[in-house]
């Protein structure tokens, strides 16, 4: 993994949250950001899901309404994988887009993929492995 990435993953604790965002969502000021995308689609949204996935346990998810279906399904199995192989329940919610936005302020970290697909960032909340 990338070193900013293990760091990050390293240092949160339980209830800690990170975004993992598509290449256009805004980071607010102060708000550290990872940054992997390289090129349209390079690293992708869900490549860098399943990545974390063996390293972190997450308690909840967090996408927005406005995400499409398609995305929408695509998100929730990735959550759906992440539950089996972790053997922790994950909670998912929805919230619109604006509100977000508007809780990425708060959040530990934002890492940034080359993912062009509209709507593709969550937000997950970090778990611990017992």
């Amino acid at each position: 993994m990338n070193r900013h990435l293990s760091e990050l993953v390293a240092s949160l604790g339980h209830m800690d949250e990170i975004i993992v965002a598509d290449a256009g969502l805004p980071v607010p000021q102060g708000v550290r950001v990872i940054d992997l995308a390289v090129s349209e689609g390079v690293p992708g949204f869900l490549d860098l899901l399943k990545a974390l996935r063996t390293e972190l346990v997450i308690e909840s998810a967090i996408w927005a309404e406005e995400a499409s279906a398609e995305m929408s399904a695509l998100m929730q199995e990735e959550i759906n994988q992440w539950s089996l192989e972790t053997r922790q329940d994950v909670t998912i919610s929805r919230l619109s887009h604006a509100e977000l936005k508007r809780r990425s302020g708060q959040v530990q970290a934002i890492i940034r993929t080359g993912e062009f697909t509209p709507y593709a960032n969550i937000l997950l909340t970090s778990g611990v492995p017992f």
